[in-house]
């Protein structure tokens, strides 16, 4: 009886520490995915979303839309720096995020340009919980 349980045990904890769920997006080709399983997010917090994504969001952009038209977020994989280099037939992949709550902080000027198309903790400390109500992706390959 006591091996069984023992067995038991060993069991369950290397399951429990063997099994880590996969994120969605592995690399950026697969943020389609995003958009594909668009409802699992909806009227969800942005950070359920962005814990899914594994690669790097070196570029980052947050714009208050007029009108009453949601604002959102456009992310990117490149950095700045490598956006400006041209390499005929890269692939572009903009992730925008649709929320309900207004993003003003890019629109008035408040970030400092070193910091101006970052994404850091930061920002996902104050926009993490903001609602997701749309996504949409854009593939773009350079000529």
């Amino acid at each position: 009886m006591k091996n069984t349980i023992k067995t038991f045990t060993i069991l369950f904890l290397l399951i429990n520490t063997n099994c880590k769920a996969q994120q969605m997006v592995q690399t950026p080709n697969d943020v389609i995915k995003l958009k594909i399983n668009e409802q699992q997010f909806i009227n969800k917090p942005l950070k359920n979303l962005l814990k899914e994504i594994k690669p790097e969001i070196k570029t980052a952009f947050g714009t208050l839309n007029p009108l009453g038209t949601p604002s959102y977020f456009s992310f990117m994989f490149l950095s700045p720096q490598e956006l400006k280099q041209h390499v005929k037939g890269r692939k572009h992949i903009n992730l925008f995020v649709y929320v309900k709550e207004p993003v003003d902080e890019w629109n008035l000027g408040k970030r400092s340009k070193e910091i101006e198309f970052q994404w850091r903790k930061e920002d996902l400390e104050k926009y993490g919980n903001f609602t997701v109500v749309r996504i949409k992706v854009i593939e773009r390959i350079e000529d």
